[in-house]
């Protein structure tokens, strides 16, 4: 989503640190209980409200670190359920830049990235959809590819997540049948992305393409709530942009946004997200400025 990020072609040189906030809200109306599209007026209109830390850092040219911890807090417009927010699950993830190959027509990139998430607050996870999270840890392993010609680029992705079990705070749930335990057996998950778009020293304008989907669970059944191991699935269209701030250096702004096209156990989310960040050395021997990228 962001610029320089674990889901982008960019990369930052060594000793180069970028750190910044992002903001981003997202709000549903209707959502998929199972395959079937429906509104709840018990509900009205789910806001959620995210606020994110990122730090990426240049461990070498082409070994880059990266860490989000989001703040999370999720509210509807009717309805008595009481609104939900505190800090969420920190994400870190290291991107490997495999292969660089230039040739007569343009540049070719292959990036291999793993990552880890977890939470870092004891949030309720029986609370969907109010809860801030679904409170497992995460290993994700993704391949990347890249391709640029002239300013013009194309980048597709394909990740795979491990999930833990969660637990909840009782000892008997139902999903397809009753389970006389609180622990939970989460699905792991599949992630595909496609950018493509106009990519020139600090501008950037793209579009994305993006599924979500879940390896198993169940569909939440009629008139009940969403739970944490139902089966999810989210295609999403979207659109990003990035610019450097000619009058401060190393300063760059993101804005953007997606639609969610289908899904399944899950709403019908808008969202729009904007933020700001600055890149620096954090090495007087670093002799370079800017940032890496296939180009």
């Amino acid at each position: 989503m962001y610029g320089q990020s674990d889901q982008d072609a960019l990369m930052m040189k060594n000793n180069e640190f970028c750190t910044g906030l992002m903001y981003q809200q997202s709000g549903w109306d209707h959502y998929w209980e199972g395959s079937v599209k429906r509104d709840n007026q018990n509900i009205g209109t789910l806001k959620t409200q995210m606020v994110s830390y990122m730090g990426m850092y240049g461990i070498t040219n082409k070994l880059n670190a990266f860490v989000t911890l989001p703040y999370v807090k999720i509210s509807s417009n009717v309805g008595e359920w009481k609104e939900q927010q505190g800090v969420q699950d920190i994400s870190a993830w290291l991107k490997y830049w495999i292969v660089d190959k230039k040739g007569k027509k343009g540049r070719f990139g292959l990036f291999g990235l793993a990552g880890i998430s977890t939470p870092v607050t004891n949030y309720s996870i029986d609370m969907l959809p109010y809860s801030i999270g679904l409170g497992s840890t995460n290993l994700s392993g993704r391949i990347m590819a890249d391709y640029q010609r002239g300013r013009w680029f194309a980048t597709g992705s394909a990740t795979y997540m491990l999930r833990s079990n969660v637990e909840l705070d009782r000892n008997s749930y139902y999903t397809t049948q009753m389970q006389y335990t609180n622990e939970i057996r989460m699905p792991h998950a599949t992630q595909w992305m496609l950018r493509a778009g106009y990519r020139y020293k600090g501008w950037i304008a793209e579009a994305i393409a993006d599924n979500w989907t879940t390896q198993g669970g169940h569909d939440i059944t009629r008139n009940n709530m969403p739970f944490v191991s139902n089966r999810m699935e989210a295609t999403r269209l979207g659109a990003n942009f990035k610019w450097e701030d000619g009058m401060v250096k190393g300063l760059s702004l993101l804005t953007g946004g997606s639609f969610t096209l289908t899904g399944r156990n899950i709403g019908q989310a808008s969202t729009v997200y904007g933020g700001i960040v600055y890149l620096f050395h954090v090495s007087s021997k670093s002799s370079s400025s800017g940032s890496s990228k296939i180009k």
